[in-house]
């Protein structure tokens, strides 16, 4: 693949972006928890709960932990791990 020439203004975007890589999937993770709390279907959470195993994953959650939460798949636990993750978040405003 060909190497992109960006301006510095892209280039900034860029690494910003990637700065806030863990705050964007713990967003995600809070849409996920709504959505599971909302879901009507034994399918639509199977899927749900993939996305959640795959984003718990992308912010290295340690996997003790991402496999308790993933055997339970309890909405609350999830969610309460969530509130804490999101309370020692970097980016956190």
């Amino acid at each position: 693949m060909a190497q992109r020439d960006y301006s510095k203004h892209q280039q900034d975007i860029i690494s910003r972006y990637y700065d806030q890589m863990d705050t964007i999937a713990l967003h995600k993770l809070q849409e996920l928890v709504s959505e599971l709390y909302l879901a009507d279907t034994e399918a639509k959470r199977k899927r749900l709960w993939d996305r959640v195993h795959k984003a718990m994953i992308k912010l290295k959650v340690p996997p003790q932990l991402a496999e308790h939460i993933m055997g339970k798949k309890d909405v609350e636990i999830l969610a309460k791990n969530l509130q804490e993750w999101l309370a020692h978040s970097p980016h956190r405003k």
